[in-house]
């Protein structure tokens, strides 16, 4: 025969499974990663005391703003996110959790991430001098172009090279920096007819251009949501979808003209 258990002993016995349940859950690693705020650098300036930006056989000149290019950090692939970490980030407006074969491509190992990386690095450089050129109308053969950013990979810094090229190339011949002296952010692939496309983790990009002084964000029109999400007092948004596009709302924004907003 079997006592009659009271309500408050089945409650506390039906609970034991949902509390190993979550100590299981607590310990197991989960396929997220957990991104940041990274690094922002000026494409303008130099980087680890390297020009980022030099051209050769064509006269240049001296910037007064900045352009700074934006990344993230995400934890590697190899690292271990457990529910206590995510379950942090999911209440922290400075950490995204994105699934772990969002930011890495399942089987690739940590050598293989970093050769992609280098290479998406390598054709973002290349697109961003031939969108730039083809938008000034110069003969590559006659003008030299070389992109130095060590220790950072990806595709997401080709809008703000090529921005780079044409402010360093003068080119509209106005004399006049593209910045018009201000601080400013961005981030966009680029394709060589000056296409600019989405690259993701653009909320935290916003806040890494806004700790390092930016009052401008350059963001793919396609991510003007979610660049608003999270987006830092003071800053503002302005959609590009094009090389050209981008250089118009700059020039625009400098004489006080008319500017695309999201």
């Amino acid at each position: 025969m079997f006592s009659r258990l009271s309500r408050p002993s089945v409650l506390a016995l039906c609970a034991v499974p949902i509390v190993v349940l979550f100590v299981v859950v607590g310990a197991a690693p989960l396929p997220y990663a957990v991104a940041q705020p990274g690094s922002t650098v000026n494409v303008l300036g130099d980087h680890q005391d390297r020009p980022v930006i030099t051209v050769k056989k064509a006269p240049t000149r001296a910037a007064e703003g900045q352009l700074r290019m934006t990344t993230i950090v995400a934890t590697g692939p190899a690292t271990d996110v457990d529910f206590g970490d995510v379950a942090e980030s999911w209440f922290r407006t400075d950490r995204a959790v994105l699934p772990r074969e969002a930011v890495y491509p399942s089987g690739d190992s940590d050598k293989e991430i970093e050769k992609r990386n280098v290479h998406d690095m390598v054709e973002s450089q290349n697109s961003a001098t031939q969108a730039a050129l083809g938008y000034l109308d110069r003969d590559p053969k006659s003008v030299d172009v070389t992109l130095r950013l060590a220790d950072i990979g990806g595709p997401s810094a080709g809008l703000l090279f090529a921005l780079g090229i044409v402010d360093k190339l003068d080119g509209d011949g106005s004399g006049g920096d593209l910045t018009g002296g201000r601080t400013i952010a961005g981030t966009g692939t680029i394709t060589g007819d000056g296409k600019v496309g989405p690259v993701g983790g653009v909320s935290l990009k916003t806040q890494a251009a806004g700790r390092d002084g930016a009052t401008v964000f350059l963001v793919p029109q396609a991510e003007c949501a979610d660049a608003k999400s999270e987006l830092p007092d003071g800053m503002r948004l302005v959609p590009v979808t094009t090389l050209k596009g981008a250089v118009s709302s700059l020039r625009a924004l400098e004489k006080g003209g008319k500017v695309p907003s999201c």
